[in-house]
């Protein structure tokens, strides 16, 4: 019955595999996204030992965690099936080993869910996704400057629009790519993805810096004020793989994760920012003042933080706005197209 309906029955309880629910007398128990797959896991494996690398990879996905987001996934289930540890009904601990899902099936499993894909497509997966959130805080961040930043032009608007959706889909590979490659050496620390977006910030960061600088000199023959750069492309992609790394192990939802991403974008953007960092609408002010006939008028998004000029306000506002978009935006392209695909 199991392989047709997708349906598994133990003690008071069904797990609608299609439905992605645990029931219990016809009522849904709550369960995260990552704790139904862990289950799913265990109960269509009656009996048979599951690893802690097994959990790794087919639940976690090849994504680095640490042990006690296993720990904290296998102890909210017990909580949901009223099992105990000690005196285990459903969920049995083999130590340093991993688990076993012993209670006795109402009916046959359903067949085993095809196994993933080896670690490089979590990993392509990573950057794509990564990539993907890019192009959204691009979009986001060029309408924002292209509306207020601009002299009102149709050529200011499309050229900001562009120009930042350039820039965000770059620096989004970047620390995409960091993080893939960091997940693909499987390291057992979901931080190490913290120091693979770091790193992949700052090679983008110093990359798209020195295009910019040499670029602009080489059709102006003016060298041109100091732009955003490693410094903000470290921050950048910190704030965003810390974020990911934090909903991923405490299994938030896409709106959560978001709010959560927001404000560690906002904070290491602002802490950046403070002790000196130069974040985009900062550089577009120095672009302004240094090339006074483009297209840039900055005032706009001045008056929205109720300032004449591009101060202190502004620029903290700015540099937290732009943390907050790009962070949010990266964590949650990651969990709609590379984890609800995976």
């Amino acid at each position: 019955m199991g392989e047709t309906t997708g349906l598994v029955r133990f003690g008071d309880f069904t797990l609608d595999l299609h439905g992605r629910r645990l029931l219990r007398g016809g009522e849904a128990v709550e369960l995260g996204s990552r704790y139904f797959d862990a289950l799913v896991l265990l109960a269509t494996h009656p009996g048979e030992l599951i690893s802690k690398t097994r959990f790794m990879d087919d639940v976690w996905r090849g994504i680095p965690v640490t042990d006690e987001a296993l720990t904290q996934a296998i102890r909210t289930l017990r909580r949901a099936l009223g099992d105990e540890a000690s005196a285990p009904r459903y969920i049995e601990t083999v130590p340093k080993h991993g688990y076993r899902f012993i209670a006795e099936l109402d009916d046959a499993p359903p067949a085993s869910p095809p196994p993933h894909a080896p670690s490089q497509s979590h990993a392509a997966r990573l950057a794509g996704a990564t990539t993907l959130g890019g192009l959204a805080a691009g979009i986001l961040g060029g309408f924002f400057y292209g509306i207020l930043g601009t002299d009102g032009s149709a050529g200011g608007f499309v050229t900001i629009l562009l120009l930042t959706i350039a820039l965000a889909v770059l620096g989004g590979a970047g620390i995409g790519a960091g993080m893939a490659l960091t997940a693909s050496w499987r390291i057992r620390s979901g931080w190490a993805l913290v120091a693979g977006g770091g790193a992949g910030g700052v090679v983008i960061g110093g990359l798209g810096s020195a295009l910019a600088v040499y670029g602009l000199q080489a059709l102006t023959g003016a060298t041109p004020p100091p732009v955003t750069g490693m410094f903000e492309g470290l921050a950048l992609g910190v704030a965003a793989s810390c974020a990911l790394v934090l909903a991923l192990q405490l299994d938030l939802d896409r709106f959560a994760a978001g709010l959560l991403a927001s404000a560690v974008g906002a904070l290491v953007a602002g802490l950046t920012a403070f002790w000196g960092g130069r974040f985009y609408g900062s550089t577009l002010v120095m672009l302004e003042e240094e090339f006074p006939l483009s297209r840039l008028d900055m005032a706009g998004v001045a008056s929205l933080f109720r300032e004449d000029g591009f101060y202190m306000i502004s620029q903290f506002g700015t540099a937290m706005l732009e943390g907050a978009v790009f962070a949010s935006a990266l964590v949650i392209a990651n969990l709609r197209w590379r984890v609800d695909r995976a």
